[in-house]
């Protein structure tokens, strides 16, 4: 068996470091795109599976959440990395018995991220049987047969883990959590713990609802738009025609983020003429260069520039009518910002009082502002004060609940926020565990069950012996790297719900699984004919995807027809469901959603309307779903970042080649690198200071309350960055990020804040 510790390994001596580049998108995006998608699925698939993406008579895109326009589609509505997504399901390249009894795990473990996704899709089940060194096929009922014995052996369900990717469909994610919660546990940890676990946490108590409180066509009704922490022209590049739409329509943009991003910056539309000829939209108005860790000091400058004002001319920077109407709380906040030092603010945030004050009074001048934000914010150990700072700036402003004005965290996959939705929770609410309970006649769990980071520690204490993941990539996308791997291998039984081969199923447990699924691209038939699934986007929306490629193998199944057989095998005659029956024909799965989660009435038939529906959202007609009933200003102490001599604050970031765990490629082409990841990006006079230069390798060591984390030979890159600051990629410095580095409330893994040193690598 491999010991190997889950890491990625090195990489070969081809990195290249151009110039960064200043706008985003255009001609040279379609050449990538049609690269990836033809050569990997073939010229005719992948041009019909582009042609049905983000389609009403299509599917969802699988990459991120961002929303389709609610009324006229283009026929190509989607971006690089969405095509890259479907390149990647589709291919056309395939792994089965053969492949793995090639390769050993060992062997495969030494192999790059990169490498494992190139290699093809999964077709058929595989187990590691304990003690064995090679993946072999096995039958999908001995799989079910063998998950359900290891599942009925433990001394109580909550020795079991349940995760969930965001990729998951309403229909798998509600099946999956009522199995989890008809077995015993509410252990449903998922990829929204180590996202925007953050803003649910903040935005739940302040506004009511743990979602965004604006839609798509608000941008172009917005007189100012604050982005902060966040990346739209590599993570969300669909979010650029927005931006574009919303500086014609004569919106001021802000951008708060340590690095010059190229989406940022500007935009080539790529399905405009002059998009594809190089003439690129300006987006940026304002662009504050914060510190990494820096944007909480910068928020609470930010209020007091608009209370001073408010102050000189009473009236015109405080939205004064509406604080008093909707909100609570506003003189405690007001002390609290006014005692706050402008030099604790400066020195904190990197940014002058000069700049500050200066958007404080764009903000000022402005009556319809979004805030949107991503994981540079919620991946902070002050992120959920920091959101709720965020939201503090939008109540003084009246923000919230008017045309072209709101709250807009921008969600990172597809259907993490539907998922959410549906029950994935560690906390469910009494609300909804009674209204499932009542459906099916059961009476779920009400402990809490573990999140992510809780998950991890109990598979490494060994009270969590059997993890089960309906997608992702958990060993990449979590923190600690050596330490999550230790504690899978530390399980009786790993089983991966996966469309390809990935890290995490080469650091198994006792006995591991591969179960292989349906894309979302694909054809999914089932019993009572061809089925389609449904998804939430980060606005609300829920809308109809139907796969209409031909399955990569006839032995796939769809994540709902794997959940389900799973739970028929486990729950046996303890369940009083028809399973089967249910996943025969989805209509019966969405008819019981529809009578467990409120906004769901008319479920089949509002979702077979082209676009879909809206969910209820109270905040976004100003009813402020709270206990009091109103949006709560909230009281959030910054505390000081202190360094000790020689350290650095260390953020993660993706390159422009992947798609959260998935790499697509080794180019990071907006910052200039490519066919390379191991990287840091420091300032040059943080670099020259170590008495290092651009291309030495260092080894990155990590501290956190006396505890080193080391990762090996990173190359150097001199960056435009702030002083203080570095950038690195992920999963390749995971290992970095301490599993009880977490931020207060939400639980979420500090992978934008890791304090690290740098020393030279052996030669």
């Amino acid at each position: 068996m491999t010991t190997h510790d889950g890491t990625c390994p090195p990489e070969p001596d081809t990195l290249s470091v151009g110039h960064p580049k200043t706008a985003a998108a255009g001609f040279t995006a379609v050449v990538k795109s049609m690269a990836h998608v033809w050569g990997e699925a073939g010229f005719f698939r992948g041009t019909r599976a582009l042609m049905l993406l983000n389609q009403s008579s299509g599917y969802d895109c699988p990459s991120c959440a961002w929303p389709d326009p609610d009324d006229v589609r283009s026929r190509t509505e989607f971006c690089e990395n969405g095509a890259k997504a479907i390149a990647w399901e589709a291919d056309t390249r395939k792994i089965g018995r053969e492949f793995f009894a090639q390769w050993s795990v060992a062997d495969l473990a030494q192999q790059t991220d990169y490498w494992h996704g190139q290699q093809g899709r999964l077709v058929e089940p595989l187990v590691l049987r304990p003690g064995g060194t090679h993946y072999e096929p096995i039958a999908w009922d001995a799989a079910f047969t063998l998950m359900a014995g290891e599942l009925n052996a433990l001394a109580s369900p909550d020795e079991a883990l349940f995760y969930t990717s965001g990729r998951a469909s309403n229909e798998a994610a509600f099946l999956y959590q009522l199995f989890v919660r008809q077995f015993g546990t509410n252990n449903l940890p998922d990829c929204s713990n180590m996202c925007h676990e953050s803003s649910g946490s903040a935005l739940g108590p302040t506004v009511g609802i743990g979602k965004g409180t604006v839609k798509l066509d608000d941008f172009e009704k917005a007189q100012l738009i604050l982005v902060i922490g966040q990346n739209p022209g590599t993570n969300h590049p669909r979010m650029l025609t927005a931006l574009q739409k919303a500086k014609r329509a004569g919106a001021k943009i802000v951008a708060v983020n340590p690095l010059p991003e190229a989406g940022l910056l500007a935009f080539r539309n790529p399905q405009e003429v002059g998009g594809m000829l190089g003439f690129g939209t300006p987006l940026t108005d304002t662009y504050l260069r914060v510190r990494v860790g820096g944007d909480a000091a910068l928020l609470q400058g930010l209020m007091k520039a608009v209370f001073a004002l408010d102050v000189e001319k009473p009236g015109t920077a405080i939205d004064r009518a509406f604080v008093a109407e909707y909100t609570e709380g506003f003189h405690d906040l007001r002390a609290a910002t006014e005692a706050v030092p402008w030099d604790f603010v400066v020195e904190q945030s990197g940014v002058s009082r000069e700049q500050i004050e200066d958007v404080a009074k764009q903000m000022a001048a402005s009556e319809r502002i979004i805030a949107c934000w991503a994981m540079g914010v919620t991946q902070t150990p002050n992120a959920v004060g920091t959101i709720r700072d965020l939201v503090n700036l939008m109540l003084l402003r009246g923000a919230i609940g008017k045309p072209g004005a709101g709250l807009c965290p921008v969600r990172g996959h597809s259907n993490v926020q539907g998922d959410r939705t549906m029950g994935i929770y560690e906390k469910p609410s009494a609300q909804f565990l009674d209204a499932l309970g009542k459906e099916f006649a059961f009476d779920p769990p009400r402990l809490p069950g573990h999140d992510t980071v809780d998950g991890i520690r109990a598979m490494r204490d060994g009270t969590a012996k059997v993890f089960v993941a309906l997608g992702g990539n958990f060993l990449s996308a979590t923190p600690d790297t050596a330490a999550t791997a230790a504690a899978l291998r530390n399980c009786r039984l790993t089983a991966h719900v996966s469309i390809k081969l990935n890290r995490s199923h080469l650091v198994p447990g006792r006995t591991a699984l591969i179960l292989p699924c349906l894309g979302r691209t694909e054809t999914d038939r089932q019993a009572g004919g061809v089925q389609f699934v449904t998804t939430e986007n980060s606005m609300g929306v829920v809308q109809k995807s139907q796969g209409k490629l031909t399955p990569a193998s006839p032995h796939l199944l769809s994540e709902p027809a794997i959940v389900a057989r799973m739970a028929a095998a486990t729950l046996g005659k303890r369940s009083t469901i028809d399973w089967l029956n249910l996943v025969a024909d989805y209509d019966r799965i969405r008819e019981r959603i529809e009578r467990v989660i409120p906004g769901f009435t008319n479920y089949n038939q509002r979702v077979r309307r082209p676009g879909g529906f809206y969910l209820p959202n109270g905040p976004r007609d100003r009813r402020f779903t709270t206990p009091n009933g109103r949006a709560n200003f909230t009281v959030n102490p910054a505390a000081a970042n202190r360094l000790e001599p020689g350290q650095l604050v260390m953020m993660t970031i993706r390159t422009h080649d992947q798609f959260n765990t998935t790499v697509y490629g080794l180019d990071d082409r907006y910052r200039g690198i490519s066919q390379g990841r191991r990287v840091v990006l420091l300032n040059a006079d943080d670099v020259r200071e170590r008495g290092l230069k651009a291309g030495d390798a260092v080894d990155l060591v990590s501290h956190f309350r006396g505890e080193t984390r080391t990762a090996p030979r990173f190359v150097v890159i001199e960056y435009d960055i702030p002083r203080g600051s570095a950038a690195t990629y992920f999963p390749e410095a995971n290992v970095l990020v301490p599993l009880d580095s977490v931020a207060a409330v939400s639980n979420t893994p500090t992978s934008k804040y890791v304090v690290i040193t740098l020393q030279r690598a052996a030669t």
